[in-house]
């Protein structure tokens, strides 16, 4: 039976609990890694010529960013951070921002996420994104805002295993 727009059962509503919560539990993870890290760890390569910790910090907060408007939950807070961690590969850019800008950075995107996840029905999760038009939706209704948080989630979850190989 296909789901209903409109309304879901306990099970599906407890469904949509687990994937928060398994987001939640992830970037808590990342924000325990990064803060803990030291500004020499920060700068240090995963391995030899990959990218810097620093880096994946960075690229995690611009792409948590762009899921604010693409989920319907208001503008991107730094975009200024697309040039620097999404289009320019590591070690490319002279200057990056300081750590307690990223640290800064990371938390407001964050916090400003969690709050539109407590803002959004679970009937609006099923929803298409921003980046879906309504004819491809109705053709692909996985292609919605539920599947952009299982997505990215799995997206910082892969870095996250990165980082944590780091030398420390």
């Amino acid at each position: 039976m296909p789901l209903e727009q409109t309304t879901l059962s306990t099970t599906e509503a407890g469904m949509l609990t687990a994937a928060i919560g398994t987001w939640k539990l992830v970037t808590g993870r990342a924000d325990k890694l990064f803060a803990g890290a030291s500004e020499e760890r920060l700068y240090t390569e995963l391995a030899p010529g990959k990218n810097r910790l620093i880096y994946l910090w960075g690229h995690l907060t611009a792409v948590h960013d762009r899921m604010l408007p693409l989920l319907g939950l208001g503008p991107r807070l730094h975009p200024e951070l697309d040039a620097i961690f999404l289009t320019a590969p590591d070690k490319t850019v002279a200057e990056l921002p300081s750590t307690a800008d990223l640290t800064s950075a990371w938390a407001g995107v964050n916090a400003a996420l969690l709050a539109g996840f407590d803002s959004l029905t679970p009937a609006q999760w099923l929803e298409r994104h921003a980046d879906v038009s309504p004819e491809d939706f109705a053709r692909e209704p996985h292609r919605n805002r539920l599947a952009i948080l299982l997505n990215r989630t799995n997206h910082t979850s892969f870095h996250l295993g990165q980082a944590v190989l780091a030398p420390k």
